[in-house]
Order: structure tokens, then C-alpha cells, then sequence
């Protein structure tokens, strides 16, 4: 880093730090703790708010530095390349709270959907069964419409608390959005999202129960839960499933280095030896060709890589 870049990150860090406190800010921090793949390089600087104003402030001084802002939720759909990440990488797992409003529950970004589903439980309130095995954040669920077993985000969301890309927190309502499959506008403008409210319906505590157990015992069963991993890799393609498509290429047990597509599930690539980020990539992109030259379908990953 040359003398300049590092009066500007030290400079960027002291406000920052001013902030959070110096025991929410890091420096070199190795980004493989903080992914479901336990891949990827040090961020330059990673920050740890834990509310929605301290984010504001922080991204605010990081925008009028001038540096990269890097979005981070807890890591469980997103592959960070072996380099890192330049300038600040903001994460988000600090933000955690859930609370109920009536028959709606209002929780934070960096809060697990299990969580939200196994609170939603504890009120008798159902609609959130579907995300009992979801690992994402509330961010991320939001971000990518996440969904299981027949279930979406956009099915019980109401709203969402967004940091625009001009530093306002705006409230966008579920049709502002823009959801559609594992896509939503946030994924594209830019917003952060901070917060996000679901709308569930009375029922009856013992057949939610049942229902999440369901569920549980389904992702068990036939997900490698075993091994380190984003879950599932690639988009359902059109007409399409893309680990049945993966298993007929003959892919399963596929491996570079440490990386690995799964005998379980051909649709997950697991991190079976200590694999790079490099690894990993590679065997997404040896699965898309492969697939692609023997059935013509190209498969969209739904795992984002970041990094430089």
C-alpha cells in the first residue's frame, strides 16, 4: 500500500473507530470466519455495527472517503475469492434483534432466518416454517428472495428498512421491491438492507412444530450438512433441476483440490479439505460447462463470488 493510500486508511479507520469503538473495527480480518465455505482472503478493514445508525454514520464516511464498501451478511451465500476484499467490508451479524408487533415480526438484518422462524414458533405463529433451514441472514433473505420447500421471503414480507445509496433509511413496501425468483431491486440499486417486517397468521404451536421437524429432518437427509458450503449453487434452471441435471453429467464427487461437488447432493459443492476459493470456482465452472456441453443448459449460479 502506498504512503498516501495508507494516510487515507488510517485516517478512514480513526473515523470509523471513532464511531464504533475499536473493539467493532478490525484490520486484516481473515473473511474464511465469516463465510459458511470457510474460504476467502483479509478484508483491508471490516466493521461490526450494531445499529441501524452506526451503519448509516459508517457508510457515510466510508462514501465520502471514497474507498469500496463491501456488504456482508453472515457469509452463507457468498464465496469471497482468495485475495480479499479492498477498503471496508461492513458486516452486518451485530444487528440481530427480533421482535413481535401484533401478529408481525419486525428483525433485524444480521438476524438468522432460523432464528426468525424458531421465534415466529414461540408465538404460535405460522408462515416461516419454510425458512426453519434457511441459514442466510434477514439481509441476504431479503437481497435474494430467499426461499425453501415451496415457501419465499416475498410470500410473508411486508416491508423492508433500506439504506439507500444517497444515505437514507427509507421503509420500501413488498411491491416496491421488485421480487421475483432469488432476485429482489436491492440486489441491483444498491440499498442496504436493514430491517425487515413479516406479516404471519395464528396457528397451532404443535403442527408448526411439526411442520419445521418436517422440514429438518428433509434438509438433513439430503443436504451435506457435514461439510462447509453455500448451499445450494446454481439457480433453478427454466424446465430444469439443477442438481438432477449435475447428477445425469456424471458430476458427483467431481473435485479440484479441496473442493468437491457433492455425493449427497449434486447440487452443493462442498469444502471437503481445507479448499481455496480458487478450488471452489473452479469446480462451478467445470459443473457449467460440462452441463451445458452435454444438455445445452446454462446454469446461472445463484451464489454470488465477491472479492478482487
Amino acid at each position: 500500500m502506498k504512503t498516501e493510500e495508507a494516510r487515507q486508511y488510517q485516517n478512514l479507520y480513526t473515523q470509523l473507530a471513532a464511531v464504533l469503538g475499536p473493539e467493532r473495527i478490525r484490520r486484516d480480518e481473515p473473511l474464511f470466519r465469516h463465510t459458511y465455505t470457510k474460504l476467502g482472503g483479509a478484508a483491508d478493514i471490516a466493521i461490526f455495527p450494531d445499529s441501524p445508525e452506526s451503519v448509516q454514520q459508517c457508510v457515510d464516511i466510508i462514501r465520502q472517503a471514497g474507498v469500496p464498501l463491501t456488504v456482508l451478511g453472515n457469509g452463507s451465500n457468498v464465496i469471497v475469492k482468495d485475495s480479499g476484499i479492498r477498503g471496508v467490508t461492513l458486516i452486518l451479524t451485530e444487528l440481530k434483534r427480533i421482535h413481535l408487533d401484533n401478529q408481525q415480526i419486525s428483525a433485524d438484518c444480521g438476524a438468522a432466518m432460523i432464528d426468525v422462524s424458531n421465534f415466529a414458533y414461540e408465538y404460535s405463529l405460522t408462515g416461516l416454517e419454510f425458512a426453519c433451514g434457511i441459514p442466510g441472514s434477514v439481509g441476504g433473505a431479503v437481497y435474494m428472495n430467499a426461499g425453501a420447500y415451496g415457501g419465499e421471503v416475498k410470500d410473508v414480507l411486508v416491508s423492508a428498512l433500506v439504506l439507500t445509496r444517497d444515505g437514507k433509511m427509507t421503509l420500501r413496501a413488498r411491491d416496491e421491491l421488485q421480487f421475483s425468483y432469488r432476485h429482489s431491486i436491492v440486489s441491483e440499486n444498491g440499498d442496504i438492507v436493514l430491517q425487515a417486517t413479516f406479516a404471519l397468521e395464528p396457528g397451532v404451536k404443535t403442527e408448526i412444530r411439526s411442520k419445521m421437524d418436517e422440514l429438518t429432518f428433509l434438509r438433513a437427509s439430503k443436504q451435506p450438512l457435514e461439510y462447509p458450503s453455500c448451499g445450494s449453487v446454481f439457480k433453478r434452471p427454466p424446465g430444469y433441476y439443477a442438481g438432477k441435471l449435475i447428477q445425469d453429467a456424471g458430476l458427483q464427487g467431481l473435485r479440484i483440490g479441496g473442493a468437491e461437488v457433492s455425493t449427497k447432493h449434486a447440487g452443493f459443492i462442498v469444502n471437503v479439505n481445507h479448499a481455496t476459493a480458487s478450488e471452489y470456482i473452479s469446480v462451478i465452472e467445470a459443473v457449467q460447462a460440462a452441463v451445458k456441453q452435454q444438455f445445452g443448459v446454462v446454469l446461472e449460479r445463484e451464489v454470488r463470488i465477491i472479492g478482487d
